[in-house]
Formats: C-alpha cells, structure tokens, sequence
C-alpha cells in the first residue's frame, strides 16, 4: 500500500469503543505565560453591566489542570467563576486574596491594572 492509501484507510470509529482518537500523546495546553513567570491578577468591567471581576492571565497549564486550578481558586475564595479564553475570571474584586492563594500555591503574581 501506498501512503496515500494508507492515510485514507486510517479508523475514526468503531462499532465497539465509538469514536477512536488519534491524538494519544498529545497534552493540549491552555493559555499563555509571560517572560517574566509572574500571573497577572487584574480587574475588569467591561462588558459585564458594571459587575466587577478579578482576571488571572499568564498561565499555561495542560487544560485538565487548568480547569483543577480555577476550581481550586473559586472554593479558596467563596466566590463564582470561569474559565475563558485561557485566563481564569473569579467573581468579584478580591485580587488581593487571590493573590495570596496562588502565592500558597507556589506561583509568583502580582497585581496588575488599576
């Protein structure tokens, strides 16, 4: 068989385990970090009618510890929250607990915006 022969050949499903995944290996990473090491904490507004919300960016994680660490941060802190476009948005304007909560978590962060 030729290569091209195979590539169309390759199994995408099976009556038996469903849809077969390629991507065995493959740890998919969310977000960015800085040069620096530091994660932002910042406060923003816009968009959200005025309601105020806490947003830590500068983070690369694979997307299952991504998702441990908001879920770490939201029970830390009593407060809502999500995860958006690789940054952790925490309801509220508590930079400062936060900041505290990642910092007893081993990252460095600092306070960034007004």
């Amino acid at each position: 068989m030729s290569d091209w022969q195979n590539q169309l050949s390759k199994l995408v499903y099976s009556t038996e385990s469903g849809k077969v995944d390629d991507k065995d290996n493959e740890v998919e990473i969310l977000g960015e970090s800085y040069n620096d090491g530091y994660l932002r904490i910042q406060r923003q507004t816009k968009g959200r009618k005025g309601k105020g919300v806490s947003v830590i960016t500068g983070i690369e994680l694979p997307i299952d510890e991504f998702k441990q660490l908001a879920q770490t941060l939201k029970k830390k802190c009593g407060k809502g929250g999500s995860v958006k476009d690789g940054t952790i948005e925490i309801q509220g304007d508590d930079r400062e607990q936060i900041k505290t909560v990642l910092e007893s978590l081993g990252y460095k962060s600092k306070l960034a915006g007004g």
